[in-house]
Parts: C-alpha cells; structure tokens; sequence
C-alpha cells in the first residue's frame, strides 16, 4: 500500500466523517445575506438597494422583488461595461482581476464574464470540496498519488488594460495551489500552448513519461486528446500506456452521449464522476456512487433561484420574461425542469446562465442538466429538451449497435410543400440508411414525448436525418477555436445557423 495515498486517503474520510450533515436551505439564505452585505456599497447595490433588502423581514423575498433578471446582454450592457472604461466598484467591490472568455453556444464575439479574487477563492474552495467526496468513492489509497490530466483551454491568459483574460478552464489552471503542481499534468508548459493541436501532440509525445490516475474536461476534448496518444503509441486503448487510469471527471456538457464511444477507448471500466463548473462559477458536481446527478455547491457564493421551465416565460432571444415566477432552494419539486438563475461573488445578480435542470433528491440538493433555455426545441409546439433529444439518441445507439458522439437538429420549412420539419445531422459511421434512423428516433420521441407526439400529428410534418462523420461536428467547432479552446457544438440551430452549418459540411464533402 502507498504510504502517501494512504495518508491522503485517511485525511480525506476523517474531513468527510467529522463534517455535518448540510442544511442546503439554511446555507443559501446565509449565502444570500453575505452577497448582500459584501455588495451593499456598489454602484449595483446602491441602485436597487441591497441594504434596505437586508434590513427587510424576508430578504429572500424582498431580493427577487427589487432585483430584475439579467441575461448577459443585459447586465454586460446596463453594468458590466463600466468596468471596461475604468470605473470601480460596479456590480462587486474592486475590480476583477480576470475576464473569462465564454463564447458558450450563440454569437459571433466572445462574452466576458468578470472573476474577481471572490470568485477564484470559491472555484478553489469547490475542487476541494469534491475531492473531500472521493472519500464515498471505492477508490484504492494509491490512487491518491498518481498524475491528473486536467486538458483545458490554454493557460497563458491574455493581459489587457489592467486584467487578463481566458477561458475559466484557463484561468481556474494558471491558479493551481502550488502544493497540487507535482499532480498536475500536462504540466504548465504544455497548458500554456495556444495551438490546440500542437498541444496535443505534445500531450502525447509525452504520454509514457506520466502515471496518469485521472481525467478532467470536456468529453469531446478528452476522447480527441485520448485518440491521438493511442495513435501516437500504436496502442489498442488507452489503459495500455496508463494501467492505473481510475476516474475521468467530466464537465461542460452531459457526459452521456459520450458514453459509448468514451469507453470504446478503454481497456477497463473507470468511474466517470460529473462536475458543472461554467464562466459563472462552479455550481455543483457528483458527491457520491449511487447517483449521477450532482450537488449543489450551497455554501460558496452562489446564490441559487429557480425559474419553472414554461416557454411561455422564455423571450425569442432566450431571456427570461421579467414577470415569470421563481421559487428558491426551499420551494423546488423534485422531477420539475426550472431555468437557473444565480447571483455571485462575481458580480452576477438574478443572472440566467442559460441551462435547465431538474431536482432528483432535494433534501441533497442534487440536480441533473436537463439541456438550455436556448436548446429547447419549441418550434410547432414540440417542446423538446435537449435531455429528451440525447435519451432518443442513445435509443439509436442501443438499436442499431452504433455510436453518435455528436447530433444537431433545427426546424424549418421544407421548399419543396412549405412544412415545418425536423432536420437531423448525426455524427456516426454507420451503413444504417437515414430513412431507418429518421423512423426510429420520430418514434422515440414520439413515445417518450406527449407535446411532440401532439406536433407531429398537427404541423409538424416530418422527420429528416443525415448522417456525417463525428470529425466533421470537431472540425466546425475548432473553426471557432479561441486560445486553444473549442467552441461547444449547438444542440439546436437557429436556420440562420443551421445554414452555415449545412454550408461547412457541403464544403467539407466536397474536399
């Protein structure tokens, strides 16, 4: 037995046995107050009066009477954009010392999310707490000296007028503590390569230098970074160059689509433990085996509102209607989609991230990502989520024994009889005809769907798939590649989209 895993591994189960049992409601009202209080005096908390709401009878209440929702339009234009012309103090005490670069799914220029000091404390403060979680995993003590390979976007971080500026994988990368770096793989030479590819090629040049025991980041990065060193090497799978490979950590989109094709990649079964760190803030992440849903970070400045999930509440750019109701942590069903809504030490107030998600067990606190406000298909009443489009995905997978790491869907009129129909693209190698594909995934939906059931009976018309290789979904997002990073590929397309989208795999079948 490792004599330092074992250490590690001990101090972990002592911290996880001599913590108490959480109270998730008390924490966010005690969170709530401390957010109030630290931003009373900005230029934010002087205009919609934070102390008046702290002096009030129900804070909680009185918060989401006075404050309006934002999006990051919204709060960007009205308040963010002070901080670019120098001001201070605006929606949080100071300055931020970064910008996290986010272009998520939607629009041409990167948003700019500020990260105060606050806010890296509490993205820290979080890894630590997930580490503390291992302890409910059936983990060996060795494990806990093995290498971890974080693969995220580039560290070296660009400066600019008093700030510097990245993606928060970067940024969270560059503020690693120093006692983590002899963990940390690729190491900060590597992590600070611009070029994706080139720093992927270094990754695997590399490969049989590291005893790698971990993974974390997206799935879609990890399985291309994972591909090219079992080509590099020659290998069957990945497990040939790095036996001890126990856990991946998954994060910025669902792992499950991913699922099949992931594991083709492996020698041996590893356990795959999902996190929700975003631009805002690490929100949650998987605290125990017996579930893949994930906990709320309740106790680490984020404040948390639920907004029930209803088009009706939604405006054509996704924003949220200023008079949809909201509930908070106490008020929540289990079973129910709401739209996020969070206030940060960063300065983000009643601030719509952009993702549903769905209570499992609330006494714990514990979420799943349903999908995006944006990525709700509601074209002719289907009302489809994006967790109903990958659970009729994976039914393809399953039926036909195939793998679809990647699928994006619009609707639109077809030409030819001026009919709404759903348009397909699955990433997939398959001889499976796209006539069979498109009958079985209409059919999934419409048994798993009653609203979608309802729309193909009445305006919408049809169903139609293609299908292209999932290389064709990587080569669209590294053409919006930022510092390194990649551009997650939308789930649902506008038509406006969804025609550059058709436009690029013309021009790729073609080359």
């Amino acid at each position: 037995m490792a004599i330092l895993g074992a250490l590690i591994k001990g101090i972990i189960d002592i911290s996880d046995k001599i913590i108490s049992e959480s109270n998730p409601i008390e924490e966010q009202e005690i969170v709530l107050k401390e957010l109030l209080e630290k931003a009373k005096n900005t230029q934010f908390g002087q205009f919609y009066g934070f102390e008046s709401i702290l002096e009030s009878e129900n804070p909680l209440l009185s918060f989401s009477e006075q404050i309006p929702f934002f999006d990051y339009n919204s709060l960007n234009d009205e308040w963010w954009s002070k901080l670019h012309e120098g001001e201070v103090d605006v929606t949080w005490p100071g300055t931020p010392d970064y910008f996290a670069l986010s272009s998520g799914t939607t629009g041409k220029s990167s948003k700019r999310i500020p990260v105060t000091d606050d806010m890296v404390e509490a993205i820290r403060n979080a890894g630590i707490k997930q580490v503390g979680a291992l302890a409910h995993f059936d983990l060996e003590s060795d494990f806990f000296e093995k290498d971890i390979m974080m693969l995220g976007s580039s560290t070296d971080l660009a400066k600019k007028d008093g700030h510097e500026e990245g993606e928060i994988s970067g940024i969270s990368a560059s503020r690693i503590p120093f006692w983590f770096k002899g963990y940390y793989k690729p190491g900060e030479d590597i992590a600070k390569i611009e070029d994706w590819d080139e720093r992927v090629q270094h990754i695997a040049e590399k490969a049989e230098e590291w005893d790698i025991g971990a993974l974390s980041g997206i799935p879609s990065w990890i399985e291309l970074m994972l591909e090219k060193v079992i080509e590099h090497h020659n290998l069957n799978n990945i497990h040939e160059i790095w036996p001890n490979l126990q856990v991946y950590t998954s994060g910025g989109v669902a792992f499950q689509p991913y699922e099949k094709s992931f594991n083709a990649l492996l020698g041996k079964p590893i356990t795959v433990i999902d996190t929700y760190l975003a631009s805002e803030g690490f929100i949650a992440f998987q605290a125990r085996p017996e579930t893949d849903a994930m906990k709320l970070v309740t106790n680490n400045g984020i404040y948390f509102e639920f907004v029930p999930m209803n088009p009706d509440y939604i405006n054509e750019d996704g924003s949220i209607v200023q008079d949809a109701p909201v509930v908070g942590l106490a008020d929540v069903e289990e079973g129910k989609d709401y739209i996020l809504i969070i206030s940060t030490v960063s300065g983000t107030w009643r601030y719509l991230i952009g993702d549903t998600i769905e209570f499992t067990d609330k006494a714990r606190a514990e979420i799943k990502i349903t999908g995006r406000t944006k990525f709700f298909l509601n074209t002719v009443g289907s009302q489809l989520s994006v967790n109903k489009m990958e659970a009729a995905v994976q039914e393809l997978e399953e039926a036909f024994d195939i793998k679809i790491p990647e699928f994006t869907i619009a609707a639109k009129r077809n030409p030819d009889d001026n009919e709404f129909y759903h348009y397909w693209y699955l990433g997939t190698e398959t001889t499976v005809s796209n006539e069979e594909l498109a009958e079985k995934l209409d059919a999934s939906l419409q048994e798993a769907n009653k609203n979608y059931g309802v729309a193909r009976s009445k305006a919408l018309k049809g169903v139609f798939v293609n299908t292209v290789k999932p290389e064709v979904f990587y080569e669209w997002s590294g053409a919006n590649k930022k510092k390194g990073g990649q551009v997650k590929m939308e789930k649902v397309m506008n038509e406006e989209k969804f025609a550059e989208w058709e436009a690029f795999v013309k021009e790729h079948a073609a080359n």
